[in-house]
């Protein structure tokens, strides 16, 4: 398998730290709001990843931290005058159903930075016994950058281009302008946490260097063997991230780096400060989490994504081929039969997740094998390799894993489906009593809702018309 390696500005064949076992750590949420489409687009990329090394034999540990403690989340409690817990929980637990949606599957572990605090004083202290940090007379603690003779190594920046990160931390107190905050000290009466450095909160930076190494540290050269996140995390968050933990431990923090790109709305770098944030929970009142998992999927993780409907419609239909296809073997078993399909998309995807290559692959086995379908329809063999063609594809790709009918529901609100599944029951019981003027009335029926059934030996389905 290889990997870009955003630091190195390559493909790197990808050798795990342990043989047979790759550790991912990946930056998530930092829970003060609803989860928005690049929040989306990282979260399937770095699932997608997963899915790829487990399919190449590896046993993988991944790790995706929650931010929840953070300026933005006490900003949001004194707004609207909700508790600090509160908040979290409920947009934590958005973020989960909104993942569970797009299927993307849950981490290996999800450590807080409420439950690291002991980690992360560990982590400041040993950078201030080292000389690589300071405090300040105020009780702020900031990390040394002049004591790091590879610091920006990770971004490749220039020294003045660090200096922007002042106007984020800016401090008189600092030694220089791009040393960033470890623990900031507060003095009023919001939010704080007993640390030994004195009442604070911790820099943003500190909670996923201390997590790494309390959850995952390999030991070696490095903590972890791929560190993820989107593009915009390589500078500061990453580089900083970086720099704390050479420096506190003596070795990297990561073998690989991996950025996903952003996510635009019609050009436009999607940002709540530009009021144009595309949230998860909207997009999915209008399709289906799998065609927005498709959708995202179909541009290389590395690329900016420029999310439109004209876009996504057309996406959705190549995802429609593929349902169709399941339909015409449904309630067929699976078999885990290996095939030549299989072995060339695994391949496809360990370069570099080559999305491009696999969904070529992906059209080119539903057109042949709906051509062979067409020629031999009770070819047992060739539905037994469709089938497990398709089964490799739910697991692999995260696609084709719902009922093919219910594919095509999408877009029925709930209250109708009550009311079309109860004429189903009707017409079942008219058809039974061989009432057959009463059947064909309520097909009529339910016709007119812009429904069609499909009568099969599983029973009665239906699905939208087109």
């Amino acid at each position: 398998m290889y990997i870009y390696d955003s630091v190195a500005k390559t493909k790197r064949a990808f050798k795990p730290l342990i043989p047979g076992k790759a550790s991912l750590y990946v930056c998530g949420p930092t829970v003060y709001d609803d989860a928005h489409l690049g929040h989306a687009k990282s979260a399937i990329v770095f699932d997608l990843l997963r899915r790829v090394l487990e399919a190449e034999g590896s046993e993988v540990t991944y790790v995706r931290n929650i931010t929840d403690i953070d300026d933005k989340i006490i900003n949001k409690s004194r707004e609207t005058g909700i508790s600090i817990t509160k908040i979290t929980d409920i947009y934590t637990e958005a973020y989960h159903r909104d993942m569970s949606a797009l299927g993307v599957k849950r981490p290996t572990l999800e450590p807080k930075a409420t439950e690291s605090l002991e980690a992360m004083f560990e982590l400041i202290q040993k950078l201030i016994d080292s000389g690589h940090a300071y405090r300040t007379d105020s009780g702020d603690v900031y990390f040394d950058t002049q004591s790091d003779s590879e610091y920006l190594s990770i971004s490749h920046r220039h020294q003045d281009e660090a200096e922007t990160q002042q106007r984020v931390e800016s401090s008189d107190e600092k030694r220089y302008p791009a040393d960033f905050a470890l623990w900031k000290a507060v003095h009023d009466d919001s939010i704080t946490f007993d640390s030994p450095f004195g009442p604070g909160r911790p820099g943003w930076h500190t909670e996923c260097s201390a997590m790494i190494e309390k959850h995952i540290d390999r030991g070696g050269a490095y903590s972890v063997d791929i560190h993820g996140g989107g593009a915009d995390l390589l500078f500061p968050h990453h580089e900083n991230e970086a720099a704390q933990t050479r420096c506190a431990t003596g070795h990297e923090i990561a073998n690989y780096w991996m950025h996903n790109g952003f996510v635009t709305i019609d050009g436009e770098k999607m940002s709540k400060s530009l009021g144009n944030s595309f949230f998860i929970k909207d997009a999915l009142k209008a399709y289906s989490g799998e065609v927005l998992r498709f959708f995202l999927l179909g541009t290389h993780y590395r690329s900016d994504f420029n999310f439109n409907e004209e876009d996504l419609l057309a996406s959705k239909k190549r995802l429609d081929r593929l349902y169709r296809l399941k339909k015409r073997l449904f309630g067929l078993n699976a078999r885990d039969d290996t095939t030549s399909f299989q072995s060339a998309l695994l391949e496809a995807l360990g370069d570099d997740l080559s999305i491009s290559r696999a969904l070529a692959l992906l059209d080119e086995m539903i057109a042949e094998a709906n051509e062979g379908l067409d020629a031999n329809p009770k070819d047992k063999v060739l539905k037994r390799r469709i089938l497990a063609d398709l089964a490799y594809v739910e697991t692999l790709l995260g696609i084709g894993t719902m009922n093919p009918y219910e594919y095509f529901q999408h877009g029925i609100d709930e209250e109708t489906k009550v009311k079309i599944n109860a004429l189903i029951d009707a017409r079942n019981a008219a058809k039974k009593a061989k009432d057959f003027a009463r059947s064909d009335a309520i097909r009529d029926e339910i016709a007119a809702m812009g429904v069609q059934l499909m009568d099969t030996p599983q029973g009665t389905f239906w699905e939208r018309s087109e």
